[in-house]
């Protein structure tokens, strides 16, 4: 039987637009690849963030700003669909600094961004934070950090959770899934699209592809961008440790189960998403740097993961022109748009009204800068 769509991708990103497409009544079906893919679902930190996005382009930290509005009731929704708590917390989060150049810089850069539209400067919080004035928020502050950019929009939850609850609730909605099914070819049909896939072929009458960095090889099917590319983040993490009372921050913050996890770096390594010795020695220098009571902590689990990056770092979400029906969703914040792309994205994808809703990423922006 045919479906009403089919989604290439069963990441956070394919999977929450699946759940609002669900929701609204609509049949489902999501072609994911096999588990050793190159995921960035199940690789990243789990921050729900704010600060930082949309420098260059408001229209984006807007979007980041009401997502986070909206994650509240998203994560209870689908805990109450689901049963899964999703370890999910907006309690504020910091953005460190860590010498005079770099607090300058940031403060300018918001400052800036909140004046960029009424929306922002209305909405937009964030405040610059000393080391001393920081330390209610973060216990055991380093005596070595500048400071930071405190927020009240950002928080944290638990991606591997958010994950599996938005798989449940699609499943209770309908939506089929097909693991282990890699996309071949992409093509229009006179009814529609079909996915080839080594376990055959998939019909519905419109096609999302929400493949991360396989958009580089199935976008151009349908007349769609494939200009993502890959940049690695690893991750360190500790043992298990007494609960600090500290924010998150994207450079370290402590899960709900006691762990720290230890990030922020961005190479680019191609498609190599392993673990190097120097990157993770850097990594707990910083840590202890940070919280000096770490110096003790044992180190119990690394991992690399590769996020998914446009030219210019923004989302991308577009609808082909050449092949009606045909949707291009790309981005590297799928855990903090998660409630956008379950609420506005699918809405507007269901109503074929992206182009008129959300212009601003167009992968033709790509193509312009290019001429």
């Amino acid at each position: 039987m045919r479906r009403d769509f089919l989604i290439v991708g069963g990441g956070v990103v394919g999977m929450a637009v699946a759940y609002g497409l669900a929701r609204a009544g609509l049949s489902v079906t999501v072609l994911d690849e096999s588990d050793d893919a190159l995921r960035a679902s199940r690789g990243n930190a789990g921050l729900v963030w704010v600060q930082g996005k949309g420098l260059g382009m408001p229209r984006y930290a807007e979007l980041s700003l009401e997502a986070a509005k909206a994650w509240t009731d998203f994560a209870k929704e689908l805990t109450e669909r689901t049963g899964i708590d999703l370890e999910y917390e907006q309690q504020g989060g910091v953005d460190l600094c860590f010498d005079a150049g770099e607090a300058r810089t940031r403060q300018k850069e918001y400052t800036t961004l909140q004046n960029a539209s009424p929306f922002l400067t209305q909405e937009f919080r964030w405040e610059y934070l000393d080391r001393k004035a920081l330390m209610p928020y973060l216990p055991g502050l380093g005596e070595t950090v500048q400071g930071g950019t405190w927020s009240p929009h950002d928080g944290q939850c638990n991606p591997l959770y958010l994950l599996r609850a938005l798989y449940a609730a699609c499943h209770s909605l309908g939506v089929e899934t097909h693991p282990a099914s890699p996309v071949e070819r992409l093509e229009a049909t006179s009814s529609g699209f079909r996915a080839t896939t080594p376990q055959g072929h998939f019909d519905a009458e419109r096609v999302i592809l929400a493949a991360g960095l396989g958009a580089r090889k199935l976008a151009p099917m349908l007349g769609l961008s494939d200009a993502v590319h890959p940049v690695r983040g690893q991750i360190l993490v500790t043992e298990r440790r007494p609960p600090g009372a500290r924010l998150p921050t994207p450079q370290i913050r402590q899960t709900a189960t006691g762990g720290y996890l230890i990030g922020d770096t961005h190479e680019d390594s191609g498609l190599d998403k392993g673990v190097t010795l120097a990157m993770m020695q850097s990594l707990a220098e910083k840590a202890v740097r940070i919280y000096p009571d770490l110096d003790a902590a044992r180190l119990v689990r690394s991992w690399g993961a590769l996020r998914v990056m446009t030219p210019d770092g923004n989302p991308l979400y577009e609808a082909s022109t050449s092949h009606p029906g045909a949707y291009n969703i790309n981005c590297h914040s799928g855990i903090t748009l998660a409630a956008f792309h379950a609420g506005g994205l699918s809405d507007a994808i269901r109503d074929d009204r992206l182009v008129q809703t959300y212009p601003q990423f167009s992968g033709a922006r790509f193509h312009v800068q290019a001429t």
